[in-house]
């Protein structure tokens, strides 16, 4: 196999171009729902800085079509423990960024897991962030 570099939302790559039970190492590095935006900053060729830069991603989430449809593929999936979870966090605390945040990351989850061999390992950067105190 040849490898190669997508780019654009992995929700998309995965489910059109990774075939199942095909890959050896997943290394998932996610948004943390960190509410800020992200940015590409330009180089010139000689290194330095530009005044030129692009948004890469924006690490805010709202509820909306995007986390409905996700939800939405979680429930219309094989997976029932996944799905019983997913209502009950639904039911319990509504349609806001974090359930928006949740569905996003469980739906790309199922997809990961579908194309992980038998053989394979996942590994996963979380970041932990001190409470505020109340």
């Amino acid at each position: 196999m040849t490898n190669r570099l997508y780019y654009g939302d992995n929700l998309e790559v995965l489910r059109e171009h990774i075939a199942d039970a095909s890959v050896d190492l997943i290394y998932l590095d996610p948004p943390f729902n960190s509410n800020a935006g992200y940015n590409v900053l330009f180089k010139s060729a000689s290194g330095a800085g530009a005044d030129a830069s692009i948004e890469a991603f924006d690490d805010t989430w709202t509820w909306g079509e995007s986390a409905q449809n996700a939800l939405m593929d979680i429930a219309k999936g094989t997976n029932r423990p996944l799905q019983v979870m997913m209502a009950a966090m639904h039911s319990a605390i509504g349609e806001n960024p974090l359930m928006a945040y949740l569905a996003m990351m469980a739906v790309r989850l199922v997809e990961l897991h579908r194309v992980l061999k038998d053989t394979g390992s996942l590994y996963l950067h979380t970041a932990i962030r001190p409470r505020a105190t109340i």
